[in-house]
């Protein structure tokens, strides 16, 4: 049994937000101060902090306690900590993606990595929180500034369009959460996670059209917020509207905050109403899985193509955690890294490609790509057969774990619906192969000179496609402790 600390205002355990809470502070600050060719001071800034977020989140952890600070809603548990120092670690694989991308365009070095630290420290936030209104508090934090950093472009009407079409349902989806979170109060009396859990357990059965009834409103927030279907509208629009920096942060590390989001609230706080917000779940999880992969066959535009993707992957997500076991929320852990991990090396590449004013964006951008770029055009292909659950890719077995899953469950139904759309969903991920490999191209496409240390990093990124896809068990293993510590 874990020997749990609660302390009123143990700031010990939230010392790396804080980190960079002052950091971002000290870079707006300095921003305002230094000339134009000395902007580049922003991205060391941004990765020296990020650093220093993760070495101090190792040390503030203590394995053998579940530690909190402010009166027990911030709360550091086996959960928080790994899946922290991922985000940490893929933000900072994002930085040097994007750096030589926001380089060429001059696009406001200082505002961007400010706002994109933002948008970090409000997923940490949501990470940790162990009450209701900190994991809204949380979640708005991340939604303003991925806004912002959709906005910053604001030379391009389909980023200003994109930005307005996101600030609008987000607005209108945090309201509907906030509105179902007022029920689940008002029928409880409580707004931590673990007292919203006793006091419905000791309510044995009282107050439970009211509880279903803010249920309800809640379960329509989030699945908004990993863009499930009917609330995917502004995934697809976002994507390509977006700045490439823009959509690699939206499309990659913002996928873990949601789904640990999600965990806290649903399995966390309200597991006891389970069977309900399990149908609501299955049926979003059937929409999205189907509408993801059907209307991405039809996309021309391959930052579009990965939205509509990333629907149909966060479809398959809503199926393992409408299991409601320890092995299904551990599949669910282990699909959304895997899924970050290739997620990071696809727009890797296509930033890659992103020479000077030209950004690539189009499927038919890619003609001929093997020829020209044989190393890119195999991640890629790596990247695309993950995404299609062709083995032994990452992809493959991430998609195994969730239907054994279901079918441990016993939602057998279920498994062969997605075992059907995950077939479907192959056709267009291998289209975008058999372009790269068999079309031509007339215009020879370039590379931006993006460095040795980040060209490095996009192999050793493709490389692990293959290398955990052949062996899967330790990083299992890993997100089945997180999930039981």
């Amino acid at each position: 049994m874990m020997d749990m600390t609660t302390m009123n205002m143990n700031l010990i355990t939230a010392i790396p937000e804080i980190f960079m809470a002052v950091m971002i502070v000290f870079m707006l600050l300095l921003d305002a101060f230094i000339d134009e060719s000395k902007k580049s001071v922003n991205t060391i800034l941004t990765i020296l902090t990020l650093i220093g977020g993760y070495i101090l989140q190792l040390i503030v952890f203590v394995p053998t306690q579940i530690s909190m600070a402010f009166n027990g809603m911030f709360v550091l548990d086996g959960l928080a900590e790994g899946m922290k120092l991922f985000v940490y670690v893929f933000s900072i694989v994002v930085v040097l993606y994007i750096r030589q991308y926001i380089n060429d365009k001059k696009f406001m070095k200082g505002e961007f990595y400010a706002i994109f630290l933002f948008a970090i420290l409000g997923m940490q936030v949501m990470i940790s929180a162990n009450n209701l209104l900190i994991l809204y508090i949380g979640l708005e934090l991340f939604s303003l500034a991925l806004i912002g950093l959709v906005a910053l472009n604001r030379d391009s009407i389909r980023s200003t369009e994109a930005a307005m079409k996101y600030f609008i349902l987000s607005a209108l989806a945090s309201g509907i959460l906030l509105y179902g979170i007022s029920f689940i109060f008002g029928a409880t009396n409580e707004l931590q996670l673990d007292a919203v859990f006793r006091s419905i357990y000791a309510a044995n059965g009282q107050n439970s059209g009211m509880l279903v009834f803010g249920l309800v409103f809640i379960v329509a927030g989030l699945v908004f917020k990993l863009g499930l279907v009917p609330f995917h509208m502004w995934v697809p629009d976002v994507y390509e509207g977006a700045s490439l920096p823009a959509t690699t942060l939206i499309g990659t590390v913002s996928e873990i905050a949601g789904v640990v989001f999600i965990i806290r609230f649903l399995v966390g706080g309200l597991v006891l109403l389970s069977k309900e917000w399990a149908v609501m779940l299955s049926v979003v999880a059937f929409l999205s899985v189907f509408l993801g992969n059907i209307v991405a066959i039809s996309q021309t535009n391959i930052k579009r193509l990965l939205g509509y993707s990333a629907i149909a992957h966060m479809g398959f997500i809503a199926f393992g955690l409408m299991t409601v076991s320890v092995n299904g929320i551990s599949a669910v852990l282990f699909y959304v890294v895997s899924y970050v991990i290739t997620a990071l090396a696809g727009f890797g590449v296509l930033l890659a490609l992103s020479e000077g004013g030209f950004e690539c964006e189009k499927i038919e951008d890619l003609s001929g790509l093997s020829k020209s770029h044989p190393i890119y055009a195999g991640i890629m292909l790596l990247v695309m057969f993950s995404l299609a659950g062709i083995p032994p890719l990452v992809g493959f077995y991430a998609k195994f774990t969730i239907l054994s899953a279901l079918i441990e469950a016993g939602y057998i139904k279920s498994a062969v619906f997605a075992v059907i759309m995950a077939l479907i969903g192959a056709f267009y991920y291998l289209r975008v192969v058999k372009v790269m490999y068999f079309d031509e191209k007339d215009i020879e496409l370039r590379a931006a000179n993006t460095g040795v240390i980040s060209r490095g990093v996009l192999v050793v990124n493709g490389g692990l496609l293959l290398l955990i896809g052949i062996m899967p068990g330790n990083l299992m293993r890993f997100c089945s402790y997180l999930l039981t510590s």
